[in-house]
């Protein structure tokens, strides 16, 4: 069984037991966490499709931690004026284990 559902702002196609990288959750780890926004729920047999989202349908998870993505390098020049300047940004993420999809 999997899921198509909305965390954080981002759409992800989660199963039961995967762990994923999404963008910084306001929980702290051991934390259990729920998204009602699942739009999709598909299974051998049938899918089950939201209009944009199924009314009733949860995923469960469990945060694990947190983590900062690799540095992004932004630099920025204009020819012959002399302007240069070169910033650094690393995302944090928190990994969470997928626990349960109900719908």
């Amino acid at each position: 069984m999997f899921a198509i559902v909305t965390i954080a702002g981002q759409q992800f196609k989660v199963e039961q037991g995967q762990e994923i990288f999404v963008h910084q959750l306001e929980a702290s780890e051991g934390d259990n966490v729920s998204f009602d926004q699942v739009h999709l729920i598909g299974s051998d047999s049938s899918t089950n499709v939201g209009t944009p989202v199924i009314s009733g349908a949860s995923v469960g998870a469990t945060v694990l931690g947190r983590q900062k993505g690799d540095k992004v390098i932004v630099f920025k020049k204009k020819r012959r004026k002399g302007y240069r300047v070169k910033n650094g940004h690393r995302q944090s993420f928190t990994k969470i284990r997928i626990d349960s999809i109900t719908g």
